[in-house]
């Protein structure tokens, strides 16, 4: 509800998969006894007029075994109401430049970013919901060519990563060591999961996220300030990663951990293709296959856009 207005239909088996109770890995409409789950909604409004100043989160169930008048047949509760935040995404320039960057894990569906959901300090954060991960495809739509446990399969290993706006570096990690690509590490604290990295105050609460970058190619200390489109570090495969990429996302507070991912926009980009499935894509960044693209997709220049999973891109990145 949104000032009293449905803003979505009931859902019942359509909402899969964006139910998932705490603690399993498979999506649900089924809670025990006791359990607890989460569910992602996206939900539409005409134009930014309709935007609501709040939501009304209701759920409606029949109960098996009523028991009036302290039980009965139906139930209807209100589980959150929530103010609606009407701040602008914030307009960014990329994280990297050259073609055939490929989005393999961001918006809008449960992916392992979206998914991430942490319960710190008496409540749930998410800061991931809007982060990607980047690979850069071969000219034959690869991930790697080779032996996929080492780091030089890896063309794009390496690259410069670049600031996205202007603003002073707050954190930096920049000593540990490189995974072997092919599995997810094992043995790492939670501090570690992002590797080397660099933490950017990007100013009105706003922090950008450059994670899983070279061992010792950072070139700044905290304090520092960034300036757009100046290199940073290099794409490297620190911290929880199984293989190179630059995880990259915003956030409303320095803490990597501790904050909620806030949405943001590409200035600008050239879509020029898009990874038919996810059956694919897990092709491409497993078994070293090559990606199969979406016939009639709607590429071509973007501005203003966030890039979306599947998607395949080419940025440019200007100089300061």
């Amino acid at each position: 509800m949104a000032n009293g207005v449905p803003l979505q239909s009931p859902i019942t088996e359509n909402l899969l998969p964006w139910v998932k109770v705490f603690g399993a890995t498979e999506p649900t409409t089924i809670l025990g006894p006791g359990q607890s789950a989460l569910a992602w909604l996206d939900v539409t409004v005409p134009s930014t007029a309709d935007i609501p100043e709040v939501m009304e989160h209701r759920i409606s169930l029949q109960v098996t075994t009523p028991n009036p008048p302290l039980l009965p047949a139906d139930l209807t509760e209100t589980v959150a109401l929530t103010e609606v935040s009407k701040r602008s995404a914030l307009t960014i320039d990329p994280p990297l430049k050259g073609a055939n960057w490929l989005d393999g894990n961001g918006c809008c569906s449960v992916t392992a970013h979206r998914g991430a959901v942490s319960p710190l300090n008496g409540q749930l954060v998410a800061p991931e919901r809007f982060a990607i991960d980047y690979v850069q495809l071969t000219s034959d739509g690869k991930m790697f060519d080779g032996d996929r446990t080492s780091v030089n399969s890896y063309p794009y290993y390496g690259t410069d990563v670049y600031a996205v706006a202007a603003g002073k570096i707050v954190s930096i990690v920049n000593d540990l060591p490189e995974q072997t690509p092919g599995a997810n590490p094992t043995g790492l604290t939670i501090e570690q999961y992002g590797g080397n990295h660099v933490v950017q105050d990007l100013g009105d609460g706003r922090f950008a996220f450059y994670a899983h970058l070279q061992t010792g190619s950072v070139p700044f200390k905290v304090g520092d300030n960034l300036i757009a489109g100046q290199s940073l570090g290099k794409l490297g495969n620190s911290g929880n990663t199984d293989a190179p990429h630059l995880h990259f996302h915003i956030m409303d507070g320095p803490d990597p951990l501790a904050s909620n991912g806030l949405p943001f926009e590409i200035r600008s980009f050239d879509l020029t293709n898009q990874i038919v499935n996810m059956d694919n894509l897990a092709d491409v960044t497993d078994t070293g296959g090559a990606a199969q693209f979406a016939t009639g997709a709607a590429t071509g220049p973007r501005s203003n856009q966030m890039p979306l999973t599947l998607d395949v891109m080419t940025y440019d990145v200007a100089a300061g």
